[in-house]
């Protein structure tokens, strides 16, 4: 068994890392925008659900 922590492949871990190396200022900044990015992608994917879901009647 291994210990270490399965990393994302889809950049965000690079990114968050990248993002830690900042000032707190620009840091802060980063954070708002990987997290309005975050909530698009979610928010989107809740919309095609609900449209699949009312297709499907």
């Amino acid at each position: 068994m291994s210990d270490e922590i399965p990393q994302p492949t889809d950049g965000l871990w690079s990114r968050l890392r990248l993002i830690e190396g900042q000032p707190l200022a620009a840091r802060a900044d980063a954070y708002t925008v990987v997290h309005d990015e975050l909530f698009r992608r979610l928010e989107s994917g809740a919309k095609l659900d609900s449209q699949e879901k009312s297709g499907d009647r």
